[in-house]
């Protein structure tokens, strides 16, 4: 036995490492950063990498490796520190962010597949059926929720493995940007696209949208959210040897690469995209920009490099196929994996009592279809409501972007919030233990929750200033609306005796 336990301990620090920059990193969090901010972006990230990513991340490997034998992850955690009420509305929250993830997604899918073949976003002048291109976009993307809910219901997994496919590709697209990107520099003799005006630079933005204290600040959701997953990590440790050792060591590394990563990045972008030329039209927003900058920087490497004009044209729709390519399978692939992967974590891993009998039944395909077709149906709804809620393209995913942000920030307010009760907890085996002064643990709780919460109600407040209503509520509507349902949810199971109060 004591030969079987030591051969499952493979991970190694370095697998540690490349777990963790896969989990967090995405290009798309540059490209983002680099509209809404410029070079300005560069200091929240690298601030949020140090104040949030590293300190979240040992708290999660705690909580995952004393509680390594539960199946409900996130749920097991807070039940086992704060209660089963929380547990069940924090878990709630989670899932939320996932099904707003689903809902922004199921909407930029259709950018992605246009770049793929256009060569670049046509979607602003899709129309059909006297519907704008917002609403027709929104239509597709409920099409495609249904038939994903309705293969992933019946097992069809198989496709989900375009996702690792995808992988391979996003990691080609990262290493073409900066090779691509110092060639650049190289061929231009280290000339910026994007001019350096002293230090204010890094701190100001050129967007008009952030130049208010209230909207900078608004931007630490943003940077806040180019580190999510961190809680699909924490499960880990009972995989190392020596995890006192291997994690801090291998979060540490992986920190350092990826806040590194993406202040270079962002940076890089500057070497071949001119904010003012380049990002300020209308048919650029946060839904296509990741393709609009890829184009640029492909015309970028053929006007560096003396090509003809149509030639640094060809460049740029080559890079953007690229990408586009390697989004499409990730989105995929993640489609139909999300679809069905954190309900039924959720429903298997809380407590059966808690829910309708009929939510928690598995199909032949030992799917818990039920559930599926609701969270479908919630997701459908939502799209519809965004869609056809009168918004003009930019505005339309600048709403899916700020929903997905703070609906994914939003379940770390639990998880963290939670930690000092479970570092208080006298009952429990650990076998990592990152955080050994009680005082100085509850000061960083403190702090790192203060983050969140002023981030959060920031992003709130930034559009109410602007009188934008529209997008204030759908920016906090997520994560209320389902930690309303869980309460209700979990009251029902007390009324009905399920549950203990």
């Amino acid at each position: 036995m004591e030969e079987q336990s030591s051969n499952k301990k493979i991970i190694t620090t370095f697998g540690l490492v490349t777990m963790i920059i896969t989990a967090i990193f995405g290009f798309g969090n540059v490209s983002n950063a680099y509209l809404q901010m410029g070079y300005g972006s560069i200091i929240w990230y690298a601030l949020a990498g140090i104040c949030f990513f590293f300190p979240c991340g040992l708290m999660m490997a705690e909580y995952g490796s004393t509680f390594k034998e539960a199946k409900g992850g996130i749920y097991s955690w807070l039940a086992g520190s704060v209660g089963e009420r929380v547990a069940f509305v924090g878990t709630f929250v989670w899932l939320a962010s996932w099904i707003v993830w689903m809902v922004s997604t199921a909407s930029r899918i259709w950018i992605t597949l246009s770049a793929l073949i256009f060569g670049k976003d046509t979607t602003q002048q899709w129309h059909a059926f006297g519907l704008d291109s917002t609403q027709f976009i929104g239509v597709l993307g409920i099409l495609m929720i249904l038939t994903i809910t309705y293969l992933s219901s019946r097992g069809v997994k198989s496709i989900a493995k375009v996702g690792s496919i995808g992988g391979i590709f996003t990691i080609i697209v990262n290493v073409i940007f900066v090779i691509v990107s110092v060639i650049v520099l190289i061929a231009k003799k280290g000339v910026l696209a994007q001019p350096i005006h002293g230090a204010s630079t890094f701190i100001t933005s050129p967007n008009p949208q952030f130049q208010t204290p209230i909207a900078i600040i608004s931007f630490v959701v943003y940077a806040i959210f180019a580190y999510g997953g961190m809680e699909s990590l924490g499960s880990v440790t009972d995989s190392m040897k020596n995890p006192e050792k291997t994690f801090p060591k291998g979060l540490i590394i992986a920190s350092i690469f990826t806040i590194g990563t993406y202040v270079l990045m962002i940076f890089m972008l500057g070497w071949s995209i001119n904010y003012q030329q380049d990002l300020t039209k209308s048919s650029v927003n946060l839904g296509n920009v990741t393709y609009v900058v890829f184009n640029y920087l492909g015309i970028a490497l053929g006007n560096s490099l003396g090509w003809s004009h149509a030639a640094a044209l060809t460049s740029g729709l080559v890079m953007t196929r690229i990408v586009a390519l390697a989004q499409t399978l990730g989105f995929l692939g993640a489609l139909f994996i999300l679809m069905y992967s954190p309900i039924k974590a959720f429903i298997l891993g809380s407590n059966p009592n808690l829910w309708p009998k009929k939510l928690t039944t598995l199909n032949k395909a030992n799917m818990p279809a039920n559930a599926m077709w609701l969270q479908a149906i919630v997701v459908c709804v939502i799209i519809f409501l965004v869609a056809f809620g009168g918004s003009a393209a930019q505005k339309f995913y600048l709403i899916l972007t700020d929903m997905a942000n703070v609906s994914a920030t939003f379940p770390y307010i639990f998880l963290i919030g939670a930690f000092p009760f479970f570092k208080a907890k006298q009952n429990l085996v650990r076998p990592f233990v990152a955080f050994k002064n009680r005082f100085w643990t509850n000061v960083l709780v403190v702090f790192v929750e203060l983050i969140l919460i002023i981030g959060i109600l920031f992003t709130f407040i930034q559009p109410l200033t602007e009188k934008d209503y529209q997008t204030a509520f759908w920016t906090l509507a997520g994560p209320i609306f389902f930690a309303i349902v869980a309460l209700v949810f979990y009251q029902i199971a007390v009324k009905k005796g399920r549950v203990a109060k």
